[in-house]
């Protein structure tokens, strides 16, 4: 029981050893070590990840070029060194054409949009 208490201890203690304030100054630098990253031009809304993981900050970029067009990238913070990387954009929607058939047989063209993105499985 004594060795277990003391290493309660220091567990607990480090889960609570970030104040509200320590979060906010976390967030502003993950903000502005991503934002500097960022490529010039169109419309940016960032939006970072309020704790990140137990060692990475991230942050949702998306540029918004016009009424159509977006483009996402995720921004990596390493909060041990301060070094953020952000990552090659996602490819955008693309317009697919498919061919399917009617009732009767005949083709018809379809066409779509969508992305690489596929439904999670946990």
């Amino acid at each position: 029981m004594r060795i277990i208490l003391p290493i309660l201890l220091v567990l607990g203690g480090t889960a609570l050893a970030s104040s509200p304030e320590e979060w906010d100054r976390f967030r502003q630098d993950v903000n502005a070590a991503c934002s500097e990253l960022l490529p010039q031009g169109p419309e940016t809304v960032i939006e970072v990840n309020p704790f990140g993981s137990e060692s990475y900050g991230a942050a949702l970029i998306v540029q918004t070029e016009d009424q159509d067009f977006a483009q996402r990238y995720i921004c990596i913070y390493d909060k041990q060194s301060g070094a953020a990387e952000l990552t090659a954009p996602f490819n955008p929607r693309e317009e697919v054409t498919e061919i399917t058939t009617d009732p009767d047989g005949n083709l018809i063209p379809m066409t779509s949009e969508t992305t690489e993105a596929e439904l999670a499985d946990p």
